[in-house]
């Protein structure tokens, strides 16, 4: 890597988003990237932040880990701060002292899912779930640094690690129906596409960095029940998919009825196009069934 290489640090490399991440970094030859997790460094101990940071001098440091459980949230308070909260603030901090930018990913339980027309990044915040408490405190230590840009997502998924997707899948394969929520509204988001942003905006240096929160899923809006749907369609499966309501599949922790982003900030501000929630679901299926997860 010669000496104009970007360097960056990437927190959570073993979830979802880092390992998206870590699968395209080779197509962003301008980037050196140091891949962390839990094991290597914890987020929620300040003097390993800070020694972190110290030591590799990124010019990016992108925040991809959280305790994501969201039921499990409700009881596991403290964690979920922890990883969640505490952690986005003193990473920031430590940029902020060693002058580098953050990249922070929160997510749409910031928001009560009582709108009718899409959030957008000035949209009244009112989380209903400790999960979403933990992550809205966590994006406002962060952006109070001035250094932090937040980017707020939406049902993601991916080929990797657990999700709904692949929890679809798996069920589908062996049972003949499946009970799925319809009433609940938004934006699938596939982790690839949001990697692939998030390196784009890093690779064009500081020009290209804008200290604000914004908005990113997949174009597109739809329901659990049309998303389990498409995927058992795609997926070549034989299960037939029943909708139900939220009060048929009770739950911990609270979801927000509507998630659906306006994410007209991001697309204007690095001139985007985001592919359709059905498109890039087609690309993760394919690469689920060359894995032979299908």
């Amino acid at each position: 890597m010669d000496n104009d290489s970007i360097k960056v640090l990437v927190t959570g490399s073993n979830g979802q988003l880092g390992s998206e991440i870590k699968a395209i970094a080779s197509t962003y030859p301008m980037l050196s990237i140091t891949f962390t997790d839990i094991e290597d460094l914890d987020i929620t101990d300040e003097k390993a932040v800070n020694q972190a940071i110290q030591s590799l001098r990124p010019r990016y440091v992108i925040n991809c880990a959280a305790f994501t459980a969201v039921d499990k949230a409700e009881v596991e308070v403290d964690l979920a701060t922890k990883l969640n909260s505490v952690a986005p603030s003193l990473l920031a901090k430590s940029c902020k002292d060693n002058g580098c930018k953050m990249i922070h990913v929160s997510t749409d339980y910031v928001f009560d899912g009582e709108s009718k027309t899409p959030y957008d990044e000035h949209s009244q915040v009112n989380p209903v779930s400790q999960y979403g408490i933990s992550k809205l405190n966590g994006e406002k230590e962060a952006f109070l640094s001035g250094v932090c840009m937040v980017i707020r997502t939406s049902w993601l998924y991916s080929s990797f690690g657990g999700n709904f997707v692949k929890t679809i899948i798996r069920n589908g394969k062996i049972k003949p129906e499946l009970r799925v929520v319809s009433d609940q509204v938004g934006c699938p988001t596939y982790a690839r596409d949001l990697a692939d942003l998030i390196l784009k905006i890093v690779s064009k240096g500081h020009k290209g960095f804008i200290p604000e929160i914004f908005h990113y899923s997949n174009e597109g809006v739809c329901s659990w029940y049309d998303f389990a749907c498409e995927i058992i369609k795609l997926s070549n499966l034989d299960c037939n998919v029943m909708p139900i309501g939220t009060i048929d599949y009770p739950l911990p922790a609270k979801r927000p009825q509507y998630s659906v982003f306006n994410k007209e900030k991001i697309i204007k501000s690095y001139h985007i196009a985001i592919p359709q929630w059905k498109e890039s679901l087609g690309n993760c299926i394919k690469i689920l069934k060359k894995e032979g997860f299908i």
